[in-house]
């Protein structure tokens, strides 16, 4: 096994190299999806602008950064969307 179950985060390998990237990736994703709120839930379209750690359901018929992602989580971290799919009962 590779990730967690329930969030998919990545574990750190015994050999890997850059192991901080991994770390990294982790603590993002816990940062938008443990204990969530999300700015909005009617945009098909990202916003222009948005603050650092805003977080979106995508309404249907995305396009943009968004296109292909109707109904998952988008998350604006570091100058980039990151996209999350929901689980069962979130």
């Amino acid at each position: 096994m590779t990730q967690t179950p329930n969030l998919q985060l990545s574990y750190i390998l015994a050999a890997q190299e850059q192991k901080h990237v991994t770390h990294n990736e982790a603590l993002r994703a816990l940062d938008a999806l443990v204990q969530m709120a999300v700015v909005g839930r009617n945009l098909a379209l990202p916003p222009v602008s948005p603050l650092n750690g805003a977080r979106y359901i995508v309404a249907a018929s995305p396009s943009g950064a968004w296109s292909g992602h109707t109904g998952k989580i988008a998350a604006w971290q570091d100058g980039a969307w990151q996209i999350y799919t929901p689980r069962e009962g979130w």
